[in-house]
């Protein structure tokens, strides 16, 4: 009996150690995806690497994928549950993938965060069951029309004399509120209404903001000034590019963006300035390091992130854009 009794006990002692080890071993095997829809710009790229570092630095492994279209992102997340990953970050190519993606990640337990770009139900409302990290595109896109807006003051312009080239991509929510938000700030500061013209992308780079940009400063070509906006720094140096062609120099251009990049790094370095006057910087380093803790956490705790963290962002110019840079390790 005493034997039972003993035998029982190490049982015990053993299941509980092979329990723990179990603990362990899936702490140690921890293995996440990071899916981006454009792989190639530096804000994506600065993302993906902050989320590898930490992985490194923690004993996670993130893969990195791409994901231009909801096939891509579907046959990623296949990918991802082959290599036995047990979540990912997302920033969707449509938003209104979010259902389709989240049942694909449903079906193979997969814990889903998003990035940047927040997942949108059927009703077109956020799918506030996903968490998310991003930027507050409303605010953000203030802090470039009040930019805009202090610039043109300082160089003197008249508002009533001023043209805005507003660079669009409506099917994108996040893009809609940074524009509202810029042409709210504009209104706000006594620019004309009137005066603001769109340019449809088809896409979110520079050379899409460029077609876009190009036939409405030829049909407008009674503005001297102009003032360019966009959902990002990239459509915004297209803005710029077509600014260029036209036959306008940069003391009669303002660009202000939204990222804080490889490509607005690049603009300030040149040698002479250009239209390219600045960008909100919003730190792609922290977005990708945070976004990754907060996976790594659930995966690991069961700690599920907050429904919406949104971040902030600081105007960078050619003037600043070294210690701003510093200063958001970007």
């Amino acid at each position: 009996m005493r034997f039972n009794n003993l035998s029982r006990l190490v049982l015990s002692v053993g299941l509980a150690m092979g329990s723990l080890s179990a603990a362990q071993a899936a702490d140690d095997d921890v293995k996440m995806g990071f899916i981006v829809k454009k792989p190639e710009q530096a804000w994506f790229i600065n993302e993906q690497e902050a989320a590898t570092q930490l992985g490194e630095e923690k004993g996670f492994e993130v893969v990195r994928l791409a994901g231009e279209d909801g096939q891509q992102v579907l046959s990623a997340i296949d990918n991802l549950n082959s290599q036995g990953a047990q979540g990912f970050i997302i920033c969707p190519p449509d938003v209104r993938l979010g259902p389709a993606i989240m049942n694909r990640a449903k079906q193979y337990g997969m814990k889903v965060v998003t990035v940047d770009d927040r997942f949108v139900g059927p009703d077109g409302q956020p799918m506030e069951d996903v968490p998310h990290l991003g930027m507050s595109g409303y605010k953000i896109g203030q802090q470039v029309g009040n930019a805009i807006a202090e610039e043109m003051q300082a160089r003197g312009w008249d508002p009533e004399k001023v043209a805005a080239l507003r660079i669009t991509n409506y099917e994108l929510p996040t893009a809609k509120e940074r524009t509202d938000g810029a042409t709210d700030a504009l209104l706000e500061s006594g620019f004309k209404k009137s005066n603001i013209f769109d340019a449809p992308q088809q896409n979110t780079d520079t050379s899409s903001a460029f077609a876009a940009a190009s036939p409405v400063l030829s049909k407008n070509g009674d503005y001297e000034h102009w003032v360019i906006y966009a959902l990002n720094e990239e459509s915004v140096l297209g803005g710029v590019r077509a600014s260029e062609q036209y036959g306008l120099s940069p003391d009669q251009v303002i660009g202000v963006g939204i990222n804080g990049s490889g490509a607005a790094f690049a603009e300030f370095s040149r040698e002479k300035p250009t239209g390219f006057h600045g960008t909100v910087a919003v730190s792609s380093t922290m977005h990708g390091q945070q976004t990754a803790e907060n996976l790594y956490q659930w995966i690991t705790e069961g700690e599920k992130p907050p429904a919406n963290t949104e971040t902030s962002g600081t105007l960078m110019t050619r003037d600043n854009w070294e210690q701003v840079r510093k200063d958001l390790n970007l």
